[in-house]
């Protein structure tokens, strides 16, 4: 019989999901660093031709044909964001976003750390239409790396200071989908929204009525997200209206949302994101010089990361004390926040995806500068917040 994660303290479960999303945030690296390398050697060309290869399904006379790449993106990453709206309703209803002492801070932070990003891609590249579709890319953040650069000091970090960031990312998750579904969208398909609320609508009466079986909504997420893909709205958010329809508490008490989230935890750590970064992350960096550091892109998405994330957390988060709307989290410093802000300009998988829908009508004119410029803002910031952390945190827990 499994035990409802919820009969366990916050402290036990936030530091079992910290331990997971260290060394899902190890691998995530791992999984980069050899996409670099097949982009910058005699394996280029395998490493092309592995991403185009065409897969199709069909039945009938109808069916998808897609390259790899988009399978990927539009498939595996829909999981993902399963993942995330699990996690999301599962914080709303009795987590950290809860009770409304716990969201003012972490809400207020988030805000920050999205307009200030944004604002600076946006000064750099006004000039030119086709690069603004980009001014998103630095407003994510990547929990993944965010909790494994906090886990690497283990007990010295706070629970609070983890349980902020956590929260604060869960804001980051859900103004990204947000973002996605308003301002990423391809020619709408008026036919294939209305199929794709038929599903979403028998998902909803399934909750209504307190039905838990779980494979049923799954069927019903694989029509909605074949519905979603057609639509022209990216099919990433058929994953996450699914995950919203998961009963939270059974008839017996037990919770189907938590022992799902439980179960994809390890695949999307260990599988889907590390996938999507050896597809993604990529950057041919032959005849590349200081020219290309000074693209506008490239700049806007470093500077909006390393720059933007921390001075907008930290400007709203310090306005807000003034303002006494909130208060720093119990033995949290001001100094390790920072370190967290920092931490926060880790954008790596979130921006990697929200590049590949603002530029993948722009025939590749900025997928080389909006990867490097992402590798580079979270390289960077993972650097400065980790030197941060280093000398705020306490040297002898407890």
């Amino acid at each position: 019989m499994r035990t409802d994660p919820g009969k366990q303290t916050f402290s036990s479960f936030l530091l079992n999901f910290i331990r997971l999303e260290t060394a899902g945030g190890a691998l995530l690296l791992l999984a980069a660093g050899l996409a670099m390398i097949a982009a910058n050697t005699p394996l280029l060309p395998a490493y092309e031709l592995l991403l185009e290869t065409r897969l199709a399904v069909t039945v009938g006379g109808a069916g998808i044909d897609k390259p790899l790449l988009l399978w990927i993106n539009d498939g595996l990453m829909a999981v993902f964001f399963f993942l995330i709206g699990l996690e999301v309703k599962r914080e709303m209803l009795e987590g950290e976003l809860s009770s409304p002492d716990r969201i003012a801070l972490p809400a207020i932070g988030a805000a920050g750390g999205i307009l200030a990003p944004a604002s600076i891609y946006a000064l750099l590249n006004w000039h030119v239409p086709a690069a603004m579709d980009g001014w998103a890319i630095p407003v994510a953040t990547d929990i993944a790396f965010a909790l494994a650069l906090l886990g690497a000091f283990g007990a010295r970090v706070p629970v609070a200071l983890k349980a902020f960031l956590l929260a604060l990312a869960i804001f980051d998750d859900l103004a990204a989908i947000a973002i996605i579904a308003v301002f990423y969208v391809g020619e709408l398909s008026a036919g294939m929204l209305a199929a794709a609320a038929v599903p979403l609508l028998m998902a909803v009466a399934l909750n209504r009525r307190g039905v838990a079986n779980v494979p049923a909504y799954v069927l019903l997420g694989v029509v909605l997200w074949v519905a979603v893909l057609k639509s022209g709205v990216h099919a990433t958010l058929a994953g996450v209206l699914i995950a919203f329809c998961i009963p939270m508490r059974d008839r017996a008490g037990g919770s189907p949302l938590k022992d799902l989230e439980r179960d994809l935890h390890g695949p999307v750590a260990f599988a889907v994101l590390p996938v999507f970064a050896f597809a993604n992350a990529g950057v041919p960096l032959a005849g590349m010089g200081i020219g290309d550091l000074a693209n506008p892109v490239t700049l806007g998405i470093a500077l909006g990361l390393l720059v933007g994330n921390p001075i907008g957390i930290l400007g709203l988060v310090r306005l807000a004390v003034l303002l006494r709307w909130a208060s720093l989290p119990e033995g949290v410093t001001w100094a390790q926040l920072a370190g967290a802000a920092f931490a926060c300009g880790i954008g790596f998988t979130m921006s990697l995806f929200i590049a590949s829908l603002a530029f993948e009508h722009g025939g590749g004119a900025h997928w080389a500068a909006d990867k490097l410029g992402i590798l580079l803002g979270s390289l960077a910031s993972a650097a400065v917040g980790g030197l941060i952390l280093a000398r705020a945190l306490p040297r002898n827990p407890g």
